[in-house]
């Protein structure tokens, strides 16, 4: 057994979603200083694809003077779904986006950037096959970008519906296997696409019958799996939210299955360092009685994960 195949180093983040218009990156560093963390995962924002090169510099030059590390760039909205419409005009925003998002993640210095695919319309399933074939050109075409810039790999994240695929076992590995033959044939030109997973992600048929479990998904995803995202859910994966005493009692996230999933599974990561950031979007957006309740529900979350992990 090698080195690697031994253990994987394991370190948790948090993923800067919920201080969106309404705390500083500096009130999140120090937030998360107090945790013992130093992983951040850039969640995109409205104006991100619009910002001037140094506005990235400075966030780096913030961040490192608070001990964190930009370690990967993630989409927040699903705005980079226009692979799957069928509509020329808004696959060419959704290239163009995509490409600035791994100049933004070279700009903090990321080691990853990624998105879920996107979505096809309820009223057009058909056209789903013909839409993961377009992700997956761009996709194979983007990895030149990111490796001219230095970054890693690229990273896609299956979701828990199917109209948003990959979302079952057979869309997973039939994309992913794509994506590394493609890797190996063209080692010097392209990088891997991994998966940022995601424990709170399963599959439910629209009749509310059950397809995937989340950790049933979580675990099959570990070959292809760099990152996660750690969050809480309801057995429908009808909603999301952290772990808090009151949320972990309507939740159905044991962080301490996922942890031991994770080590027990170890030598079947395809890097060695892996980090889970915590994402979720917290209180109520925008309102003077809930605004304030962010930094509790970070410290109650990040509190149970990190004695979970121990």
């Amino acid at each position: 057994m090698t080195e690697h195949e031994a253990r994987i180093d394991l370190e948790l983040g948090v993923k800067s979603d919920p201080i969106e218009y309404r705390y500083s990156f500096d009130w999140l560093f120090l937030l998360m200083q107090r945790h013992g963390l130093r992983r951040l995962q850039l969640g995109s924002f409205f104006e991100l694809y619009g910002l001037e090169d140094g506005w990235f510099l400075d966030l780096r030059e913030l961040a490192a003077s608070r001990g964190i590390s930009i370690s990967s760039v993630f989409t927040a909205h699903r705005e980079l779904g226009g692979f799957f419409s069928g509509e020329p005009r808004m696959e060419l925003v959704a290239r163009r986006n995509y490409e600035r998002l791994i100049e933004v993640a070279a700009l903090v210095g990321a080691r990853y950037v990624g998105s879920n695919p996107g979505a096809v319309y309820r009223d057009r399933m058909g056209d789903k096959s013909e839409g993961l074939r377009r992700y997956a050109r761009h996709m194979k075409e983007l990895t030149r970008k990111a490796l001219e810039l230095g970054l890693e790999a690229l990273t896609v994240e299956p979701m828990s519906c199917s109209a948003e695929p990959p979302s079952s076992k057979d869309e997973i590995r039939s994309l992913m296997e794509e994506f590394r033959e493609h890797h190996d044939a063209n080692p010097s030109s392209s990088l891997p696409v991994y998966l940022c997973g995601d424990v709170s992600h399963g599959l439910v048929d629209r009749e509310g019958n059950l397809v995937h479990g989340n950790m049933e998904l979580f675990e099959y995803e570990i070959p292809w799996m760099c990152e996660f995202h750690i969050k809480n859910t309801d057995a429908s994966f009808g909603s999301t939210f952290g772990f808090s005493p009151s949320d972990r009692a309507r939740g159905i996230v044991d962080m301490k299955t996922v942890f031991d999933i994770v080590r027990r599974r170890a030598a079947e990561w395809p890097v060695r360092e892996v980090v889970g950031y915590l994402e979720i979007g917290g209180p109520k957006l925008g309102r003077d009685y809930s605004d304030y309740r962010l930094e509790r529900q970070l410290d109650e979350s990040l509190d149970h994960i990190i004695e979970e992990a121990r």
